[in-house]
């Protein structure tokens, strides 16, 4: 039986942060990895991250290759195409990665700061003893051998399926299941071109309710003739498209596709919701996917990920420090990430909302109107306060046209998700009022829903 201070399940951009972050100040810390150490970074993903998010981690941009093109901002279309935002700020100019380099390139950041990587190790069932998470059971898929890992902290770093996540008995106080509605099937391609595209800085987002309901299609540049083309579509009770068949029947139309090459593809899965109201309990923390820190509107989850990585490994060294991990030491993690990133998501939850009610038509005719002009589509992605630009005579017109019903909606949206920001920015600083705080959020987030899209 081995012994570590942190154990961290799963070596994504999450568990390598939070292995570099807490190695750092010299505790001792393992990773454990189901995959070989050198598939490590290898996932299928948008690849995109903001330059912001390496600045605020203080970490150098990377140059052995991890990073394949530069990028300016976004450019949004309307379902019709007849209208297109571009979006360039700096919290929309980044990079669009070399998946598995930049993967490597974490790891052994990680490694190089004393974690002690366990790969080809499959997780089985975390130990609990006392109402408090101890260290996980796992298999050597190498050796066959089960072994037993101890630690003072298990971290769940283990993306979209959260398997210890999974695990945790109620009387943790975390929720172990994601509503399937709450969730994105897509499916990505890469691919070359026979020659450049016209557009090289900016990434591409396609609304399209009826190809992609709650998402939308996406043609990211890499560089080289090269291309990141996927789809995502929310998992509704009511049914959802095939993401694969979709992209087929819309993006790979277009003629800059003729005569291009598949390089690989695939399918995966966001959470895209607000995050988990509680990341950790006894000896345990949530971070990356694994806690739904996705962006509900453009399904980005790298920068999060990082974030909640570094946050959680802070907050682990000092609850470490100070004695026993139990949920109230860990607490800060929760606060901190919600201060910073979690209030953007859930509000973002609400505009999610609003998007899965409108028709193609109803976006069509909002973004050709400007109803919501590029800054607002820049605060609406960040999860901010945003005005609506609706003139006296742009309501005569809607009601001319029998578009009152979602001038209304839009307003509606609007005033919810100065609502739940409000309320997020009361989240409790410890653990004490966290349910009366949670079952607002909860009655909030239901009545939009009602209100929205029922």
């Amino acid at each position: 039986m081995e012994k570590f201070d942190v154990i961290i399940v799963g070596a994504g951009t999450a568990g390598c942060i939070a292995a570099k972050t807490i190695a750092e100040s010299g505790l001792k810390v393992g990773i454990v990895e189901k995959n070989k150490r050198e598939n490590i970074g290898e996932k299928i993903c948008g690849d995109a991250l903001g330059e912001h998010h390496l600045t605020f981690l203080g970490l150098e941009k990377p140059n052995g290759g991890e990073l394949e093109a530069k990028i300016d901002g976004m450019k949004i279309y309307s379902p019709d195409e007849n209208t297109i935002f571009t979006v360039a700020d700096n919290d929309f100019k980044g990079y669009i990665l070399n998946r598995h380099l930049f993967g490597q390139w974490l790891l052994k950041k990680a490694t190089d700061k004393g974690a002690q990587l366990l790969d080809s190790t499959n997780f089985r069932t975390p130990i609990i003893e006392k109402n408090a998470v101890v260290g996980i059971s796992a298999k050597n898929m190498i050796t066959n051998e089960n072994v037993e890992l101890r630690s003072k902290v298990v971290i769940d770093a283990t993306g979209f399926f959260g398997m210890v996540r999974k695990q945790l008995p109620d009387v943790l106080g975390i929720d172990q299941e994601i509503d399937n509605e709450d969730v994105e099937a897509c499916y990505r391609e890469i691919r070359q071109l026979k020659q450049e595209s016209e557009n090289t800085k900016y990434c591409e987002i396609y609304l399209n309710q009826k190809a992609s309901p709650g998402g939308y299609i996406w043609i990211f540049p890499k560089g080289g003739a090269r291309v990141n083309v996927g789809i995502g579509a929310l998992m509704r009770k009511s049914g959802y498209p095939n993401p694969k068949e979709q992209l087929y029947e819309t993006a790979f139309k277009k003629p800059m596709f003729n005569g291009s090459q598949i390089l690989t593809g695939g399918s995966w899965f966001d959470p895209v919701r607000r995050p988990l109201d509680n990341m950790v309990s006894n000896g345990v923390v949530i971070i990356g996917d694994a806690a739904s820190l996705v962006n509900p509107i453009h399904g980005g989850g790298i920068g999060p990920s990082m974030l909640s990585g570094h946050f959680a490994g802070k907050q682990i060294i000092e609850a470490l420090s100070k004695g026993e991990p139990t949920k109230e030491a860990l607490w800060g993690y929760n606060k901190q990430y919600i201060d910073t990133y979690g209030k953007k998501q859930g509000t973002l939850d609400i505009f999610k909302l609003f998007l899965l009610s409108c028709s193609d038509d109803d976006l069509n005719y909002g973004m050709n109107q400007k109803l919501m002009t590029e800054d607002d589509v820049l605060k609406a992605g960040m999860g901010d306060e945003f005005k609506l630009n609706i003139t006296e005579t742009a309501k005569r017109v809607f009601r001319g046209i029998r578009r009152i019903g979602f001038l209304n909606k839009l307003h509606l949206t609007v005033s919810t998700m100065k609502e739940l920001r409000a309320h997020y920015n009361t989240y409790p600083a410890t653990p004490v009022g966290f349910e009366a705080w949670r079952d607002q959020t909860v009655d909030i987030i239901a009545q939009a829903k009602k209100k929205l899209v029922e």
